[in-house]
Parts: C-alpha cells; sequence; structure tokens
C-alpha cells in the first residue's frame, strides 16, 4: 500500500510531461497518494457517495461506485492507450470532470496536497500538452478544458441589408408554372363534368309510354287467382327434360308449388317421398298427372311427317310417362319441381318485366326466370329466340363454375337446332362473398326495338346490355353450309325479312322454374364433384345413386330449398 504522506517533486523535470506514455501514467497513478478523505465504511446503503466532499481522491482512481459492494469490481485503477488524447478534433471527457465552480475553489489546495508550490504548480502547468490524456494534472480534478468552437451566429449585423426577395421582380418561369398547375387543373375539373354529361345522356332509356300487363304480388294467399283456371300462373306438367335433359318431372302437386305470406314458392322434392325408392329403380310404370304435352306443343303436339299432319306419339309418352328398370338403368325422373309461365295470362312485345326473387340453396339447382315466344313465328327453339332475364346455380361458393354467388342473363337465337349464338349474347353479375340465394334481389328486364337491357337491382348491375345495331344472322356469323339430316345443304336465314332486332321482335310470355341436372351442358364436367357425365347412357341414374353426396346440402327449410317470388311485374309498350 502507498504511503499516505503526499509526494513532492523537486525538481520540475519530475513532473509527468505529457508526452509520457500510457504506461508512463498508469505508474504515476498507481504511486500517486491516496486522498485522506474516508468513503463510507458500509455501502449497505443503496444511495450514491458523498461526491461534494472537499477532500480529493486520487484523480486516476475510478469514482465511489453506487453499485453494491458485491457487484463492484476488484480493481479501481484505469488505464488508456497510448496517444488516445492526440486525434486533432479530439475534445477529452472525463469521468472525473467536476463543476468548473468547484474545480476553481479547490485547485490551490489539491496542488499544495500533493507538494506542490505554486511555482511548481505553474511550471506543472505550462508542460502539460493541451491533447494530454485528461487534460489534467495529476493529483488534482481540475481539467484544461477545451473551448468548444462557438456556433455561427445568424443575428444581423449593424448596417447590414436584410434581403427581401419577395419584393424583386417575378421570374417569369415560376410564373408561367403557377398558371399551367391551374389551367390544367381546371382543365381536369371540366372534362370530368363533360365526361359524366355525356355518360348521363348516354344511358339508353326506354321513354315509350307502358302499360301495365301483369301486377301479381301474392298478397291473398289465393291459390286460385294464381294457378287457377283463370289465374296467373299456367302449371306445367312434363318428364321429358324440356330438351336439356333435366332430371326433374314438373307437377301440378302443391308440395312443390304453393302460395304462403305473401310469396310463391317453387320447391323441388325427392320423386320417392312419394312412390319410394324400389319404384325409382325397378319395375314400375309411372304415367304423370294432368300431363299438359299438347297444351304446351307447337299445333297441340301435331307434326308434319311426310306432308301429312300426324300426332307426335313419341314424344307425349316421352313428356307423360316413364317406366324404370334396373337391367337397363332406366329411372323414373328422381326429383318432382315446378314449372310455371304467364302463356295464357300475359305476354309483350317490347316493354319491361320485373321479379323480385330470393333464389334456392342446394347442389346441381337450376333456378331460372326467362322467356319464350308464345306462336315461335321463326320456327322451332331457338330460331324464334329465348330471353333469360336470370339463370343460376345452387352450388355454393365454393363451387368453381360459378355458383350461387352469380346471375346470368342471356339471348339465344340460332338459324337452325344445332346452332345457337347464345356464347355472342351472354354475361353475368357476381357477388364476391354473398349468395343470391340469401336474400331478395330485383331482376329487370328493359326492351325496345332499338336495345335489350338485363339487369339485378340497379343499371350499373348489367347482366346484359345489346344494341340491335346489326342483323342477328350477321352477328352470329354462321357457316355458309349444314347438315340437316340427309346431307349437306345451304344454310338458309330464317330473319331474312325481318329487322334487326329479329328474332326478339314478337311476343313472349314469362317462366319461373327450379331444374334439377341437365344433361347440355350448363353444368360443365369435372366441376363440383359432378356425380354424372353428360353423354353416359343413363345420366339421371348416375345422379340418384350419388344422393348421399348432393342431398346433404339441399337445406331442410323449405325458404332456402325453394326459390321464393316477391312480386312479378310486366308493362308493354301502348
Amino acid at each position: 500500500m502507498p504511503s499516505s504522506s503526499p509526494t513532492t517533486y523537486p525538481n520540475e523535470k519530475d513532473v509527468p510531461s505529457s508526452s509520457s506514455s500510457a504506461a508512463d501514467v498508469t505508474a504515476l497513478a498507481a504511486n500517486a497518494p491516496r486522498s485522506t478523505h474516508v468513503p463510507h465504511s458500509s455501502y449497505a446503503s443503496a444511495g450514491r457517495p458523498d461526491t461534494a466532499s472537499s477532500t480529493l481522491s486520487n484523480p486516476f482512481d475510478s469514482p465511489e461506485s453506487s453499485r453494491p459492494p458485491s457487484l463492484r469490481p476488484p480493481s479501481s485503477h484505469i488505464s488508456f492507450p497510448q496517444g488516445l488524447g492526440t486525434a486533432a478534433n479530439h475534445v477529452p471527457r472525463s469521468i472525473l470532470n467536476a463543476s468548473a465552480s468547484r474545480d476553481s475553489g479547490l485547485r490551490d489546495s489539491a496542488f499544495l496536497s500533493h507538494g506542490f508550490t505554486s511555482g511548481a504548480r505553474m511550471s506543472g502547468l505550462s508542460q502539460m500538452n493541451s491533447n494530454s490524456v485528461y487534460g489534467a494534472v495529476p493529483g488534482s480534478t481540475s481539467v484544461l478544458r477545451h473551448k468548444a468552437p462557438r456556433m455561427k451566429s445568424h443575428l444581423i449585423k449593424e448596417g447590414e441589408e436584410v434581403p427581401k426577395p419577395w419584393t424583386e421582380g417575378k421570374n417569369p418561369r415560376a410564373a408561367v408554372s403557377y398558371w399551367i398547375v391551374w389551367v390544367l387543373f381546371f382543365l381536369g375539373i371540366a372534362g370530368g363534368a363533360v365526361q359524366c354529361y355525356f355518360q348521363y345522356a348516354g344511358v339508353r332509356l326506354d321513354k315509350q309510354p307502358l302499360c301495365l300487363v301483369l301486377d301479381e304480388n301474392f298478397a291473398n294467399d289465393n291459390p286460385e287467382a294464381v294457378f287457377g283456371e283463370r289465374g296467373t300462373f299456367f302449371r306445367e306438367v312434363n318428364m321429358d327434360g324440356f330438351g336439356n335433359g333435366q332430371f326433374e318431372m314438373t307437377t301440378t302437386s302443391t308440395n312443390n308449388s304453393f302460395v304462403k305470406d305473401g310469396k310463391l314458392y317453387i320447391v323441388p322434392t325427392l320423386t320417392s317421398d312419394n312412390i319410394g325408392t324400389d319404384a325409382v329403380f325397378d319395375q314400375t310404370v309411372f304415367n304423370i298427372t294432368g300431363c299438359t304435352f299438347n297444351e304446351t306443343q307447337p299445333d297441340n303436339g301435331f307434326v308434319q311427317r311426310a306432308g301429312e299432319r300426324v300426332f307426335n306419339l313419341d314424344g307425349y309418352l316421352k313428356a307423360c310417362s316413364r317406366v324404370s328398370n334396373a337391367t337397363s338403368g332406366v329411372v323414373i325422373n328422381p326429383v318432382q319441381s315446378a314449372r310455371l309461365s304467364t302463356i295464357n295470362s300475359a305476354s309483350i312485345r317490347y316493354g319491361r318485366v320485373e321479379v323480385r326473387a330470393k333464389l334456392p340453396h342446394g347442389d346441381w339447382l337450376w333456378p331460372a326466370i326467362w322467356m319464350l315466344p308464345k306462336d315461335n313465328k321463326y320456327g322451332p327453339w331457338p330460331m324464334s329466340g329465348e330471353i333469360d332475364i336470370v339463370e343460376s346455380r345452387g352450388n355454393g361458393l365454393r363451387y368453381t363454375a360459378q355458383g350461387s354467388n352469380y346471375v346470368q342473363g342471356s339471348l339465344h337465337w340460332g338459324p337452325a337446332p344445332t346452332l345457337n349464338g347464345n356464347p355472342k349474347t351472354y354475361s353475368w353479375w357476381s357477388n364476391k362473398r354473398q349468395s343470391f340465394a340469401d336474400d331478395f334481389h330485383t331482376y329487370a328486364l328493359e326492351w325496345t326495338e332499338k336495345w335489350l337491357r338485363i339487369y339485378v337491382d340497379s343499371r350499373l348491375h348489367t347482366l346484359l346490355d345489346l344494341r340491335f345495331n346489326k342483323p342477328f344472322f350477321e352477328r352470329g356469323e354462321f357457316p355458309a353450309t349444314i347438315n340437316n339430316g340427309s346431307g349437306i345443304a345451304p344454310l338458309t336465314n330464317p330473319w331474312a325479312d325481318g329487322s334487326d332486332a329479329t328474332p326478339f321482335d314478337q311476343e313472349f310470355y314469362l317462366i319461373l322454374n327450379v331444374a334439377v341436372g341437365s344433361t347440355n351442358g350448363w353444368f360443365p364436367e369435372s366441376q363440383g364433384d359432378k356425380p354424372w357425365l353428360d353423354a353416359a347412357a343413363n345420366p339421371a341414374h348416375d345422379f340418384i345413386k350419388a344422393i348421399d353426396q348432393w342431398y346433404p346440402t339441399w337445406p331442410t327449410a323449405v325458404e332456402d330449398r325453394a326459390m321464393v317470388v316477391d312480386y312479378v311485374k310486366m308493362w308493354k309498350h301502348c
């Protein structure tokens, strides 16, 4: 342990110079006398050491720590690499710095306690290098501080003129840039206004006066007024698939169509609920009650064969009767539903149709609101046309071929049964996250001799918007020849004497129905685990055999399985 007596330096050369090495500085710190100040004998208190004491310790000792004794490092000496303070812009900072007021008051006593005379002190200070480590005299806490450079003053000097650029003349380029911005701004507003005007003015509206033809809101819950002999809707009874290979039969049963609480319901049910599962598959002759084949077919079911008018017996048997056979795989139509039309009550040629309805949930259901020509003026389907106001699929939102969140509007037309121009005149609207079977929507048709529009809820949600601006035969780009069954023959234009609107220039009536399945491609192959193939020998048989797959998707609640109609309105040009 070093002596507690002060060390003196008899000669100035004994005072450590600023050029001493780091090792010399460390050695000097080790030989320097300890201060007579006695720190607290115990660190039981968590308070900081008394740094305001007038008795100063060795400047090279570490300061009294505020940490508990168990965390205090064993050594209190700090050494620094040589030349730490030799950097040109180095401003030394020391953990030993004290306030300037305390340094000035204690400087003399510090030097005297280490044996410095006044002259020795000045001599020692004269030898201190301003860039030495900590810039301090050994044995003293006084620090020779470097004076920081003064920040640049922004005060205005006396007599100095303050620049005022806004009083100077304007820069012509700046003025031009300013006005260019404003001119472009107002041109943009004006252009937007002009565009909005022409968009608004360009919306096609039917300005012809309209006369109400049908207004059915089912308010009286009167089945006779809806389905009776003079009622609004005619129930078609048929089991031939309606040309699409559909799997349902349509009936007059109140299980499949009825009025309740001011709404019309069209509900698909299983045929096995009426005749049993075994009868559907084998050894049963089923003659449908009230078959309407004669009433719905042109000329009451009579056709021309070999120049003679004969009754279409084959068509009648297919529409009104079925025999199940397990060996051949023929089944009785596995589902019963309803098909309602206004063929006897209302039809229009140009005008407006509006139906508010909620579509059904359930895999392979095919709800439709559509129109057919009353007289087939230009020939059998599709030569006389078809207007589909809305069609959809009951499959859920995950169905990859447009499920119940899609609704489609389209026209069917063609110069022969095997030629259909539908791909050129169809479109759809979709809800990304909501099914059209979840709530009621309004489906509307606007139809004039110049154009036709189909939309859902609003004209902004257009399913189809078509101008009659060229003949349909030209629009279809049909081939010049066709195979008519007996050979290749030139294709004739059935609308040659009509207008650009032909065949959509005749009376059409309204149809509401819920179909089930089909073989015409409405349900594409390999989509949604489809349980049948359109080209299979007995698709209906394959469909009903997979009942455990699809029937659980049909809701048990009638309100969700059915197409529910709130009202039907039809107007025609007066």
